[in-house]
């Protein structure tokens, strides 16, 4: 395992085929972008699984949930989106399949030795670039009482709003 992958395991919590995967996507993105880890949400990033390969991409990008950049599409595809909000320039990196199954060993080592070429197919973004993160306020649920972000409040006949575990009376 490469020095540099030491500080991304101890974050993720192990070394595996998939946290190589989304480190060798992120350095792609950033190389095609020209850019460096992000520290003003110009980046903005749109993972298309929840798997480890998107701890890399935040760890080494700097796009996470709570800065709004980091968008997550539920298809199970090991597809990375990138944008550069300054110019719109983005980038959509897709994982492209072994020739045959292999161990995690095997998946690993690709992960580390092919070029970038074979493991990805690069091309232009499929999607538009999301909006920059709207803050929203927050009230208290009338039920439960913990404070709920605006958009996620739920509004009964009665006037009372609450959130959506106590509205679908969890």
């Amino acid at each position: 395992m490469p020095r540099e992958l030491e500080p991304l395991v101890a974050f993720h919590g192990h070394y595996c085929p998939g946290i190589l995967v989304g480190w060798r996507a992120a350095k792609l993105a950033m190389g095609l972008l020209d850019m460096t880890r992000d520290v003003d949400e110009d980046m903005v990033a749109v993972v298309e699984n929840d798997a480890c390969g998107v701890d890399a991409i935040q760890f080494v990008l700097g796009c996470t949930f709570g800065k709004g950049n980091l968008h997550f599409r539920d298809y199970g595809k090991h597809v990375f989106t990138v944008f550069r909000r300054s110019d719109g320039r983005g980038v959509r990196l897709a994982l492209r399949p072994p020739s045959r199954e292999l161990t995690r060993e095997e998946a690993a080592r690709r992960m580390l030795e092919e070029t970038d070429e074979n493991l990805f197919s690069v091309g232009e973004p499929r999607e538009r670039m999301p909006e920059r993160a709207a803050l929203w306020g927050s009230e208290n649920c009338a039920l439960c009482g913990e404070r709920v972000m605006e958009t996620r409040l739920r509004s009964l006949p009665d006037g009372r709003s609450l959130c959506i575990p106590c509205s679908e009376g969890m």
